[in-house]
């Protein structure tokens, strides 16, 4: 029960939180509004068509059983929503709460028999987001494994890697081969274009427990010396060797296909300017 209490309490704390609120009390054992009452949220109607409602809350005292007191505190939040529906903003994920007698934080019993309606003034709406924490999910990047580099580097966000195609050394040195010049100079036109792009390079090798002569740190540095030596300032570009630590296959690989993946060159983005 207390870890109940606890967890409602993080709710109304969560919706109440930098939020407007506005509270209609029932008579005893009753789900509909007196006279008084009923004016009050009339009158609240009429002063908040603008507004938008985020959730409804009702409780009761603790006179009563169990059961007939969420049954009761649900029907008086029902009875509200029935009286503004269609008068006022309501967001689609609107919260509708009967907490019962659980609701009764008051040594009043009078101030326990109501029902709280939580929503944001009009003037706040352009920020309803940032005030109810909500964060605005990104749609996921797809990158086609057929693009090119640049269209790669161009789709992909900060912290994201790709595979430096057709980079391959000589073996067991850090001496990269002739048919690696054309996406060595991709990548360095892509660096030449983008002022602000900042990358890791990274190593990994295949085949052996383990990176004894680091090898594929090397192998990064090699690729780095060759941006730098063309221009590219040294504080954009980093390396990293992972060794065997990061394989796309198990070591030891059961084909050499496997290997090549394996034994491979990423960069990893930085930062960037879109």
């Amino acid at each position: 029960m207390k870890f109940l209490y606890s967890f409602l309490s993080f709710i109304l704390i969560q919706i109440t939180f930098a939020q407007e609120q506005m509270t209609f009390y029932f008579d005893n054992n009753k789900f509909e509004l007196n006279k008084v009452e009923s004016s009050k949220l009339q009158k609240w109607i009429l002063e908040n068509k603008t507004s938008k409602i985020l959730s409804i809350t009702g409780s009761t005292d603790e006179v009563g059983s169990i059961g007939f007191n969420d049954t009761l505190s649900q029907k008086r939040v029902s009875h509200v929503f029935n009286q503004i529906k269609g008068k006022v903003k309501i967001r689609p994920d609107f919260k509708s709460i009967s907490l019962g007698e659980k609701g009764a934080t008051s040594k009043i019993k009078a101030e326990n028999r109501k029902v709280i309606i939580h929503y944001l003034l009009e003037k706040d709406l352009a920020k309803e987001n940032e005030i109810l924490g909500i964060k605005e999910v990104e749609p996921e990047v797809v990158i086609p494994e057929d693009a090119t580099l640049a269209e790669k580097v161009k789709l992909s966000k900060v912290g994201m890697k790709i595979t430096l195609k057709n980079i391959n050394f000589y073996q067991n040195t850090f001496a990269t081969m002739p048919e690696s010049q054309g996406t060595l100079y991709d990548l360095l036109f892509i660096m030449q274009n983008n002022p602000d792009l900042k990358i890791e390079i990274q190593g990994h090798i295949c085949c052996i427990d383990k990176d004894y002569r680091n090898l594929s740190l090397d192998r990064a540095k090699q690729i780095k010396r060759f941006l730098v030596y063309n221009g590219i300032q040294d504080y954009r570009v980093k390396t990293k060797g992972f060794g065997v630590t990061q394989p796309i296959h198990p070591i030891p690989e059961a084909t050499p296909e496997q290997a090549a993946e394996n034994r491979r060159v990423e960069i990893e983005i930085l930062s960037k300017t879109r």
